[in-house]
């Protein structure tokens, strides 16, 4: 840790501060457990662990637990729980009503506690870098040092993790025939593991383990190898088919997760410990948490390969999960038959027909005979067994021949490393070499297959940022690129761009335009977020045609969601009748109403006059072209579809509130500014509505409410914006539940201006921009941060 620079040092002083809290949460719950359940006490056992499961979270619809968390709350044993799982259990465990007011003082005392902890951590977690310097190191450090001398820790203790000395080899008692010993298992366990024999490496590296009288750093390679050799040893069982249950606690890779963990806390400043936990957490598909530990590797040892590697898969994998890939009917496996099969229900095309041209291709191209053979290998067909050697064999022929489609299939089975090597940077170069060719075919009057498809790929990876520096702005030329040469995955994927203004100007007439194209061009995914967007803007009509469309394309996400989607559906066809709302008509007014409206101010108070908005001025600057005008007329037409659904009734249906809640939070959403409410009756009337709506949501489960739980606090948040303080401490419960939402960061980042606290204000700013590098009004809030402050 010598070589490490002092940046890098800094991160981790403070995380292990951050898992010397981790032991004081483990108390506090096991106090609350006993003064929550009338005595009883914790006994870090699967019996205690399942009966907690059942009657505390399982009838608390609070709780959003990863698969892992479950499994390790089942198993009872709290020294499994990081600081994560213990903030989660701590936050959504409801109080007895039997505490007396100094038991509540005291809880209430913890929670702002915790909660400070909780936004430390959240920042050190998606620190990019893990590089702290030390105006911020000593700026955290006396923060953490507070939180934990408050729950009782002793300063003294506290100031010993501060000193570098921390970094070296413990002076501990050493006996040298013991070193001897542990060297020597270790030695026999990493040759079992080499040469595969992963039980017997196992049990050499279990029996090291419980030797004592030796370095802690010995003793976590130990750990770590033993990590290392169960997982290896769960790919080898999974291999032959012995498929494992993610929730059986028994399983190896949870037995290599509690080993990397405990080789990361014998050595915290060594790469292999954080990297056999990203390992582990990848093993059991948690990628975020991989990306994490991942992350933290590479800060010890930045030019570590192997690590990179690691990272990059994980977030690629991330990456695929994010966009729903695995329900992708186009990403599912199918045999050549079975594709032809597919074609002739679908278009009608005789697959004999099919297979003619092929031979055809085949005497006229060879590059096209290598292609068709390299499909064939990689699907399978009558006459051939599926064999991805094989498949890369002829696509790198045809590529080779300068074959774009070849280039374009070479590059996707390299990039997952499939038949080949797995090398992405290659994988990009291929790509980069297939989308510099001709759209058109040289021999014939076609589009060129491969190059709408590589410039598809290029749009995702710089999306991303994976393989490559993301870069919002480059994605959307890609994409762009592809749009103009008929991909349609493109025109979905720059339609969410337009849509969130990530890498262009916001443009929602122009990712409407956009869903249409790709919909059309036969995306199951437009389709259904086509469907979604008219369902968005009460284009009822259209909303339906399209999402059985996707239903009817194999969507399998618009499949799951058919009973939500018909009831929102039906709810709002049976409140408007025949008032209907079209997005591309002009926008109707609700007589009810006046329709000029005063802005209220987010950022500061800075400027205190009333803007009045006319709706007809504002309609017309739309149509003229004016983006600005045009947001603000789509705020307005869900604003004046809410207020005229509070209009209709004293008092409103669970049904109708729903959907009152869902378009004064699209309003606020699109322009917060806009939401000028008439008079305060009405205002007490809709708090109101957002207290039982919200309070529904704390009592429901079911995950298809979380839009609408996510929908009421934005619509909590505009409306308390006047009292930053309040407001402030609700959304750090909002960000906790939705990190990715940069709204609620947006406001967080507004009502901290608002309070003075700077500092909290530029993490908030930085978590946002990092999510969105282009979202402007975190830009806009931290220029006047800068101008406030004077940098």
């Amino acid at each position: 840790m010598v070589s490490t620079p002092t940046n890098v040092r800094n991160y981790f002083k403070l995380d292990l501060v951050l898992a010397r809290s981790c032991i004081i949460l483990r108390q506090v719950f096991k106090s609350r457990y006993y003064l929550f359940t009338g005595g009883q006490v914790w006994s870090d056992s699967a019996k205690c662990g399942g009966s907690y499961f059942v009657n505390i979270i399982g009838k608390n619809k609070k709780f959003n637990l990863t698969t892992v968390q479950k499994t390790l709350v089942c198993n009872g044993d709290t020294n499994e729980w990081d600081l994560t799982t213990l903030m989660t259990l701590l936050m959504n465990t409801d109080r007895p009503k039997t505490l007396d007011t100094a038991q509540i003082q005291q809880l209430d005392n913890e929670d702002q506690l915790w909660f400070q902890l909780r936004e430390i951590r959240n920042t050190l977690a998606h620190h990019p870098s893990k590089n702290i310097d030390n105006n911020e190191f000593y700026q955290f450090w006396s923060k953490l040092v507070a939180i934990l001398v408050a729950f009782g820790d002793a300063p003294e203790e506290l100031d010993k993790l501060k000193s570098d000395s921390i970094f070296a080899q413990c002076t501990q008692s050493i006996k040298e025939s013991n070193v001897r010993e542990i060297l020597r298992l270790n030695s026999l366990g990493t040759q079992a593991h080499r040469e595969q024999k992963f039980s017997d490496a196992i049990t050499l590296f279990t029996k090291s383990a419980t030797i004592t009288d030796v370095s802690n750093h010995d003793r976590a390679i130990v750990y770590s190898n033993l990590s290392a050799s169960r997982l290896a040893l769960y790919e080898q069982q999974f291999d032959s088919s012995n498929v494992f249950n993610n929730e059986d606690p028994t399983d190896q890779r949870y037995h290599a997760l509690r080993d990397a963990k405990q080789a990361r806390m014998l050595s915290p400043t060594s790469w292999q410990g954080h990297f056999r936990v990203g390992k582990a957490y990848s093993a059991l598909s948690e990628h975020e948490r991989a990306i994490n530990s991942f992350e933290r590797a590479l800060a010890l040892d930045p030019n570590n390969k192997k690590i990179q590697e690691a990272l990059d898969d994980s977030r690629q994998v991330q990456c695929r999960q994010s966009r729903n890939e695995h329900l992708d009917p186009k990403c599912q496996p199918i045999t050549i038959p079975e594709h032809l099969n597919e074609m002739k229900q679908k278009f009608g095309t005789d697959p004999q027909q099919i297979r003619a041209v092929h031979k055809l291709l085949e005497k006229v191209d060879s590059s096209m005979a290598n292609v068709i053979k390299g499909h064939k290998y990689e699907h399978g067909d009558i006459d051939i067994k599926q064999d991805y050697e094989q498949a890369a064999k002829y696509f790198a022929k045809a590529a080779n021949q300068g074959n774009a489609e070849g280039l374009f299939n070479l590059a996707r089975l390299t990039d997952r490393g499939l038949g080949v090597k797995k090398d992405p940077h290659f994988a990009t170069k291929l790509l980069e070499q297939a989308a510099a060719q001709s759209p058109q075919h040289p021999k014939c009057n076609l589009p060129n297959i491969g190059i709408a498809e590589s410039e598809h790929s290029l749009g995702l990876r710089y999306a991303e940022g994976v393989f490559v520096p993301k870069n919002f702005s480059l994605a959307a030329q890609w994409y762009q690129r592809a749009v103009d040469h008929g991909n349609a995955e493109s025109a979905n994927n720059l339609a969410i761009m337009y849509l969130n203004g990530s890498g262009v100007e916001k443009n929602l007439q122009k990712a409407k335009e956009l869903f249409e194209l790709s919909a059309r061009r036969g995306d199951p995914k437009a389709m259904m977020n086509l469907a979604e967007h008219l369902l968005e803007v009460n284009d009822l009509e259209m909303a339906k045609i399209w999402f059985n469309r996707a239903c009817e394309a194999g969507n399998l996400y618009a499949q799951t969601q058919r009973n939500d989607f018909e009831l929102v559906l039906n709810q709002k066809q049976q409140l408007f009748g025949n008032y209907q709302f079209h997005a591309s008509n002009k926008m109707q007014e609700v007589r009810s109403f006046p329709d000029r409206t005063t802005p209220i101010n987010l950022a500061n108070n800075l400027n205190n006059d009333s803007n009045v908005y006319d709706l007809n001025t504002l309609n017309e600057y739309a149509q003229r072209g004016s983006l600005t005008a045009e947001k603000m007329c789509n705020a307005l037409r869900h604003f004046h579809v809410a207020l005229h659904i509070l209009t209709q009734s004293e008092s409103l249906t669970k049904e109708q509130e729903t959907i009152f809640i869902h378009e004064f939070a699209r309003c606020c959403r699109i322009e917060h500014t806009v939401a000028k409410i008439p008079n305060t009756k009405m205002e007490e009337n809709i708090k109101n509505i957002i207290d039982r709506v919200f309070q529904r949501c704390c009592c429901d489960s079911d995950p298809m409410n979380l839009q609408l739980d996510e929908d009421v606090r934005v619509c909590y948040v505009v409306l308390h914006i006047d009292s930053p303080k309040l407001n402030r401490q609700f959304l750090d419960s909002c960000k906790e539940k939705y990190p990715k939402s940069v709204f609620f960061l947006e406001f967080s980042a507004a009502m901290n201006v608002r309070l003075g606290q700077f500092e909290a204000t530029l993490k908030d700013i930085y978590v946002g921009l990092e999510i969105d590098s282009n979202y402007y009004e975190l830009l806009f809030i931290k220029a006047i941060l800068f101008i406030a402050t004077g940098k």
